[in-house]
């Protein structure tokens, strides 16, 4: 019996020897965890890796970014700052964690920033501008695939789909005027016609005074205030357009004068078609619409005849001498020859279209 109770004391004794010799061999570690911005880390894992076991040990941060630990056991280490997705945000290799003392390592991305900058020779100032035009590079890239979609969307005639996409563009990106002319592109062809009018204004607000998209943006909204009913304002838009850039009042005066005919307003609509003339005089569809507009106002005489407006033969010929296989070249014959009146051949001569 006595025997059997010291070797219980002995193996006793042995076991508080060696929880005390490994208790003797832990630590204390802690440290603040912050972003470049001075944002704490918080929920991020301290990874500590013991380079001379293998073993590893994982601490959370707190709200303050702060991991703490009194039970690591002396040696050499590496750090390891890890994300919630477990991306690596940062390390140290062959960090000494110190019996008898309580081992601080701070992350502060902001000063390990700067001290890699400095050790590049680039200033901190260099380092944010470079980062910032990297960031708006892969905004642009994102952009421009946005841009990309929506003009396939509206190719597919899907034009619900290309709105939602430049709606997305515009969420992400308020500052090209691409993004809001190309939104109120779609919003176009998606008959959504104050939408566009809105989009258009935005694109002209932001555009610079030396952007070649700024009359074609004016050319847009004049198209979407006509598609209203509105075509006092549409035509200021158009004379707009004229102002920085001739060559693109012929269309937009011609897009006003179509949707005004649609409209069933002749007398406007020929306003719109005689100053695309002025401004393109070799657009043939403004004289074949301004034709047809003028042949609505004829009269017909006592003998039954029609009698056009001064103008409605020599607009339809205007058109033939310009387009003579053009799609409405037949139709101009047609109403040429119900007016008794000669057609224009592409030579120049005359030829009688009534009958012999």
């Amino acid at each position: 019996m006595t025997k059997r109770i010291a070797l219980f004391f002995f193996l006793a004794v042995s076991a508080i020897l060696t929880v005390s010799a490994v208790a003797q061999n832990l630590t204390v570690i802690k440290g603040t965890c912050k972003d470049e911005t001075g944002k704490p880390y918080v929920g991020y894992t301290v990874e500590l890796n013991s380079l001379d076991t293998g073993f590893k040990t994982n601490l959370k941060t707190n709200n303050r970014g702060e991991y703490y630990s009194m039970g690591v056991a002396a040696g050499s280490y590496k750090i390891t700052l890890l994300g919630p997705d477990g991306k690596v945000i940062y390390f140290l290799n062959g960090v000494p964690l110190q019996l008898g003392k309580e081992n601080e390592y701070d992350v502060d991305m902001a000063k390990e920033r700067a001290a890699q900058a400095k050790a590049s020779g680039v200033t901190e100032e260099q380092r944010k501008e470079y980062e910032k035009a990297k960031k708006e590079n892969e905004k642009i890239k994102g952009i421009n695939g946005l841009l990309a979609q929506a003009r396939q969307q509206k190719k597919e005639n899907n034009f619900d789909g290309a709105v939602a996409t430049m709606e997305q563009a515009v969420a992400q990106d308020t500052t090209h005027d691409i993004v809001y002319g190309t939104l109120a592109e779609m919003y176009l062809a998606d008959k959504k016609y104050p939408e566009a009018e809105t989009a258009y204004n935005k694109a002209i607000e932001i555009a610079p005074a030396t952007s070649k998209s700024l009359a074609s943006y004016h050319s847009g909204a004049a198209l979407a205030l006509a598609r209203q009913g509105k075509a006092d304002p549409g035509m200021a838009e158009c004379a707009k357009t004229a102002q920085i850039d001739p060559l693109q009042a012929g269309e937009c005066y011609y897009n006003m004068g179509a949707t005004l005919t649609n409209q069933g307003k002749a007398d406007d609509a020929n306003t719109a078609f005689d100053k695309a003339i002025a401004a393109d005089p070799a657009r043939a569809e403004a004289y074949y619409q301004k034709g047809v507009n003028l042949l609505s106002k004829a009269t017909v005489s006592k003998d039954g005849k029609m009698v056009p407006v001064p103008g409605t033969t020599e607009a339809l010929n205007k058109y033939l001498e310009l387009s003579p296989d053009g799609r409405n070249a037949q139709a101009a014959k047609d109403l040429l020859a119900s007016l008794g009146a000669s057609v224009q051949t592409t030579f120049g001569t005359q030829k009688k279209s009534g009958k012999k």
